[in-house]
C-alpha cells in the first residue's frame, strides 16, 4: 500500500503583520512581518513538518512573489509540482494585528482578483491534481472568494469522490468573504454553497460557531463571545451535522473558551458516526474532559488549521495505529503547540506533539 498522500485545495496568501502586538496605525508607513499562510495550505505545510506526505493545489500569478511562495513549501517538504500558474489574477493578501489581553486579534482581507478567485473549473486538470492522492482537505474559505472558486471546490470534491479518496472540509465561515451574490445574505449564500459542497465529505470540521453559522445548527448553553462553552452540547451538534449529511463519518469540533486575547482554553470533540462515539480531548488522570490552559498566546491565527493537520495526519494512517480517540488527542495536543508559535504554519514535529499528548507541559529547556 502507498504511503497516505494529503492534498489540499484552496488559496494562499502573503500576510503582513505588525511586529509583536502593535497595530497597523502605530507602524505605517514603515514594516511589515511579511510570512505566507492560508486555511489549507497551513494542512499542508503542517502535515509535511509532522513527517507525512503532502501535496498543495491552488492557482498562483507568475510573478517573484509567488515564485518564493512555492519556494518555501517546498522548502517544507510540500508537493509544489501540481499547483496552476497562470497570467491571470494576483497573489491575495491579508494583513494581521495581533490582540492583547482584552483587543482581540484582526484581519483586513485584500484578496479580490486573486489567481484563484478568477479560474474556472475547466482551467484544472483535477485528475493530474488528484493523481496518487489518498485524502483531500478543503474548507469554506475558497469557496467564499468568488462563484468560480466556489464551482471549483466542489468540482476537484467530486472529482476525489469519484477516485475513492477521503475528503475533509472544514466549514470555516468568513462573513467577511461571503459576498459575490448581489442580494443575498452572507450566511445564506454560504448555506446555499456549502450545502452542495458537505455532501461529498467524510470528515467534517469546524470551530465553536461554525456550524450555527453556516447551517444554523446551534449548540445549547453556549455564549462564544463570552466565552462560555456548553461541552456537552457539541455531541448533539455533531449528531444533527452528520444526521444532515450521511457520508461523513466523522465530525470534530474544536472548542475554544476565549478568555482574553491572551488565555484561551483549548480542546475539541470528536463524534465517531458508525460507533455512535463522542470522544473529547485533552483528558485529565480520571478520564474527563480538561481543556489545555493557554496563556500568553503568540499567535492563534492557524490553530485550527493545525487542528485539521494533526486529525487527517492521524487519521489517513500517517500515525500508526491510531484510534479515533488517540487522534483526536494528537490533534488537539498539535494545535495547542501551534498557539506558541507566530506565521500561519505549525513548526512543531510529531515528537513534540506525542511529548504534550504524554503531560511534558511545563516548557522546560530541552538539552
Amino acid at each position: 500500500m502507498n504511503d497516505p498522500c494529503i492534498a489540499g485545495f484552496g488559496e494562499i496568501m502573503l500576510r503582513l503583520s505588525p511586529p509583536g502586538v502593535l497595530r497597523l496605525p502605530q507602524v505605517l508607513p514603515g514594516t511589515l512581518e511579511a510570512t505566507f499562510g492560508g486555511g489549507e495550505a497551513n494542512v499542508c505545510a503542517s502535515v509535511a513538518l509532522l513527517g507525512g506526505k503532502s501535496r498543495y493545489l491552488t492557482a498562483l500569478p507568475r510573478n517573484p512573489v509567488a515564485d518564493a511562495l512555492v519556494a518555501q513549501l517546498r522548502g517544507l517538504g510540500v508537493d509544489t509540482s501540481r499547483i496552476l500558474r497562470t497570467d491571470a489574477g494576483r497573489l491575495g493578501i491579508y494583513f494581521a494585528e495581533a490582540g492583547a489581553n482584552q483587543r482581540g486579534s484582526s484581519v483586513v482581507y485584500d484578496r479580490a482578483m486573486s489567481s484563484i478567485a478568477l479560474a474556472e473549473p475547466a482551467d484544472y486538470d483535477f485528475g493530474a491534481m488528484l493523481e496518487g492522492a489518498t485524502w483531500l482537505h478543503l474548507t469554506g474559505i475558497t469557496p467564499a472568494l468568488s462563484e468560480a472558486a466556489y464551482l471549483s471546490t466542489v468540482a476537484i470534491a467530486a472529482a476525489a469522490a469519484e477516485r475513492g479518496i477521503t475528503i475533509s472540509c472544514d466549514l470555516n465561515f468568513r462573513k467577511k468573504l461571503w459576498n459575490w451574490r448581489k442580494g443575498t445574505k452572507p450566511r445564506e449564500l454560504a448555506c446555499a454553497c456549502m450545502a452542495k459542497l458537505v455532501p461529498l465529505v467524510d470528515v467534517i470540521v469546524g470551530n465553536e460557531e461554525d456550524a450555527h453559522d453556516v447551517f444554523g445548527i446551534a449548540a445549547r448553553g453556549t455564549s462564544v463571545e463570552a466565552g462560555q462553552l456548553d461541552i456537552e452540547a457539541y455531541a448533539d451538534v455533531a449528531r444533527r451535522l452528520s444526521a444532515m449529511f450521511p457520508k461523513a463519518r466523522h465530525v470534530a469540533i474544536t472548542l475554544r473558551e476565549s478568555l482574553s486575547a491572551d488565555h484561551n482554553n483549548w480542546g475539541a470533540m470528536l463524534y465517531d458516526v458508525a460507533a455512535k462515539a463522542v470522544h473529547l480531548a485533552p483528558l485529565d488522570a480520571d478520564g474527563r474532559y480538561r481543556p489545555y490552559e493557554i496563556r500568553d498566546i503568540v499567535d492563534r491565527i492557524g490553530g485550527g488549521d493545525s487542528f485539521s493537520a494533526g486529525l487527517i495526519y492521524a487519521l489517513s494512517g500517517c500515525r500508526a495505529a491510531t484510534k479515533p480517540a488517540e487522534a483526536l488527542a494528537f490533534a488537539v495536543a498539535a494545535s495547542c503547540l501551534k498557539h506558541s508559535i507566530r506565521g500561519d504554519y505549525n513548526f512543531c514535529t510529531a515528537a513534540e506533539v506525542e511529548s504534550l499528548m504524554q503531560g511534558n507541559a511545563s516548557g522546560r529547556v530541552k538539552r
